[in-house]
């Protein structure tokens, strides 16, 4: 594949959506909040369902946001999502991050949530974000550093998922342990001005432990995850179902406990 491809790993599952609709601007887009002012234009890249990209148009209801991605399948759910909530100043397309088709200087902030772990050349990636943003505006990326995951208590079969996980995603041209890598990517491509913070989602409550590992047994078995993983040689059908199994049984636990951790950068494109 060349550089600039990259499969998208997870697809769009049920319980893919199921982790993707959850998605909040507060839950997943925290560290942008302050920046933003209601008459602002915002390209959300990689939107998906569109459940941040809908936060976001209500954050500026004076200006206009534009929710972009590949697949364009899950663009009707992310209309959906945005005419359920009344909202007319967000419109949807399908865009390709390495080659925006829009013009410089176009937007006030270029978002991008959970994509540049999945694209293939991270660093051109951010060049068109940052070409495609106004002077004295903001570039935001927010991804997953799946390394630097950790639960409690052990488990082998979580052991296998995550080792999995990765080697599936770098075969499919991507990088999951992106978020310690955003302000390298982000330097590479010749921006300077880089405030790198992180954040996290936890998953501790009998409720959340049910959610989240309940999403990860089923992606692992019946998404387009699972198919890589059987397809690509990395597993059997077997050792998946063991690893889905290793997620419910960790859900069960009443002292289970999974944190992912995130790497976020704001960048501020200079006059």
């Amino acid at each position: 594949m060349s550089k600039e491809t990259a499969v998208y790993t997870h697809g769009h599952h049920e319980s893919v959506l199921r982790s993707h609709t959850w998605r909040t601007a507060a839950n997943s887009a925290a560290y942008l909040l302050d920046s933003l002012k209601p008459h602002m234009r915002i390209l959300d890249i990689g939107c998906g369902p569109g459940t941040i990209t809908a936060d976001l148009a209500e954050l500026v209801p004076d200006g206009r946001v534009t929710g972009v991605d590949r697949a364009a399948g899950v663009l009707e759910q992310a209309r959906a999502t945005a005419a359920a909530r009344g909202l007319g100043n967000v419109d949807f397309a399908v865009a390709d991050v390495h080659a925006l088709e829009y013009p410089d200087d176009t937007f006030c902030v270029v978002h991008a949530h959970q994509v540049l772990q999945h694209v293939g050349d991270p660093v051109r990636a951010l060049r068109e974000m940052h070409r495609v943003t106004r002077p004295g505006g903001y570039i935001a990326v927010r991804d997953a550093d799946y390394a630097a995951m950790t639960w409690y208590p052990a488990s082998e079969g979580l052991d296998d998922w995550l080792d999995l996980y990765r080697r599936v995603a770098r075969a499919n041209g991507g990088e999951p342990d992106a978020g310690r890598r955003l302000k390298s990517w982000a330097l590479s491509a010749g921006i300077r001005d880089v405030t790198t913070t992180s954040g996290t989602w936890t998953f501790a409550t009998e409720e959340e432990r049910a959610w989240w590992s309940g999403l990860w047994a089923d992606r692992t078995v019946a998404s387009a995850y699972a198919d890589r993983a059987t397809e690509g040689g990395h597993a059997t059908p077997g050792a998946l179902r063991a690893v889905s199994e290793a997620w419910r049984e960790w859900g069960r636990h009443e002292d289970g406990w999974f944190a992912v951790l995130h790497g976020e950068i704001l960048c501020r494109k200079h006059v």
